[in-house]
């Protein structure tokens, strides 16, 4: 079943640049994507549009058959659509366990103990107990990743967006955190949908698409 589906999408800056042009793709849940292709080619901005952060200027994006500009923008983002950004976006004056409780407030889902739900959570993604009352400055590169995974787990969402996740990680973490997401595409059914420019991480996705400067 596809989660998002984009019909003669187009985006440009001006009329004089076009980034992307009447693309049309479809994302399904149970389904790691990976999404590549030179400086300019439009991956980042495909990105924004899948999360309904920016507005094609032609064609159409549905989540599950409705158009996302006819939707909530604030309920989409913390409900359906997980975004994980290349420079994870947690607050630092948090730590691990309250960045993953601040997300569960966000979506308002009713959820009895919200901080056993975070630790649960950062354990599922392989964050060990020590370091869950740390201060997300205190903590690696990959472990501030696996918190920002954590944090879009708790809301539970069908599709997870992700850019760059694993760009400033060395080859061991970058390994762990792709662990982490293609379990969550095989035991939960999630659509995970990844901008990289790591072959090896274009390689373990289930299906790559390839922007290119000259399809414009």
């Amino acid at each position: 079943m596809s989660e998002l589906t984009l019909k003669d999408v187009s985006y440009s800056y001006d009329k004089k640049k076009m980034v992307i042009k009447n693309m049309s793709l479809d994302f399904e849940e149970g389904t790691l994507y990976a999404i590549v292709g030179e400086s300019g080619a439009g991956k980042t901005t495909l990105l924004s549009m899948l999360s309904g952060l920016t507005k094609p200027t032609m064609g159409t994006i549905t989540y599950k058959g409705q158009n996302i500009s006819k939707l909530n923008p604030y309920s989409y983002r913390s409900k359906y659509v997980g975004v994980i950004f290349q420079s994870y976006n947690l607050l630092p004056h948090l730590n691990a366990v309250e960045n993953v409780i601040l997300s569960m407030d966000v979506s308002r889902k009713k959820i009895p103990d919200k901080r056993q739900k975070a630790q649960e959570l950062l354990r599922s993604v392989g964050l060990g107990e020590e370091l869950w009352d740390r201060r997300i400055l205190k903590l690696s590169g990959g472990e501030q990743q696996r918190v920002a995974i954590a944090r879009t787990l708790a809301f539970d969402s069908d599709v997870i967006l992700a850019d760059e996740p694993t760009g400033n990680l060395d080859g061991k973490t970058q390994n762990a955190i792709m662990d982490i997401f293609m379990r969550l595409v095989r035991e939960q059914n999630k659509c995970i949908i990844i901008v990289t420019h790591s072959p090896e991480v274009a390689q373990m996705a289930d299906v790559k698409y390839e922007l290119s400067k000259n399809s414009k």
